[in-house]
């Protein structure tokens, strides 16, 4: 994973810093999510994966199945990452340019975990707590998870708030264990 973090980030980057300059980040998220789900494909990984295929004709299937969802920057940049055999690297770079994006807008994208589903006021107050805590637009997204037993777990990139009772109890089990 490191890798390929590593050997995307110097294209996303190049990316962000193309669509922030052309003020088309939007835009270029929306179509490097469509690329990107191409190619996560299995049977476009299938394709991809042909050494028969040049790397144009590699680019030229994945904006074929594209279609209009690509614009023609887009196209070019899809062409960049074939010719240098980078094209599988297309979901690590989504995400990355998605951290860019974020970093840049301020925002940040949490998943809340919770025993039973949580009352609308309960989760815009966690929202803005967070918001403040994180100095951040918070965007909650959340879902339940019986086995909490109570409580929420909460995640926001590298961060991981566990208030859940289950956390506490296999807390406490460590302590006593040690």
């Amino acid at each position: 994973m490191a890798e390929l973090s590593t050997l995307a980030r110097p294209y996303a980057k190049a990316a962000f810093e193309y669509a922030l300059d052309k003020q088309q980040l939007s835009g270029w998220f929306e179509q490097l999510a469509t690329a990107a789900a191409v190619v996560s494909d299995s049977g476009m990984e299938a394709i991809l994966n042909n050494p028969s295929l040049t790397a144009a004709q590699q680019a030229s299937t994945v904006t074929d199945v594209c279609g209009d969802a690509l614009d023609a920057q887009m196209r070019n940049f899809i062409c960049v990452l074939a010719s240098n055999k980078r094209l599988p690297l297309l979901p690590e770079i989504y995400r990355l340019f998605g951290q860019f994006k974020a970093n840049y807008e301020k925002s940040v994208d949490v998943e809340v975990v919770s025993a039973f589903d949580l009352a609308d006021e309960a989760r815009d107050r966690l929202a803005q707590a967070l918001g403040r805590k994180l100095e951040r637009q918070v965007k909650v997204r959340t879902s339940t998870d019986s086995e909490l037993l109570g409580g929420v777990l909460i995640r926001a990139g590298d961060l991981v708030i566990d208030g859940s009772v289950r956390g506490r109890l296999n807390k406490l089990a460590e302590a006593l264990n040690s």
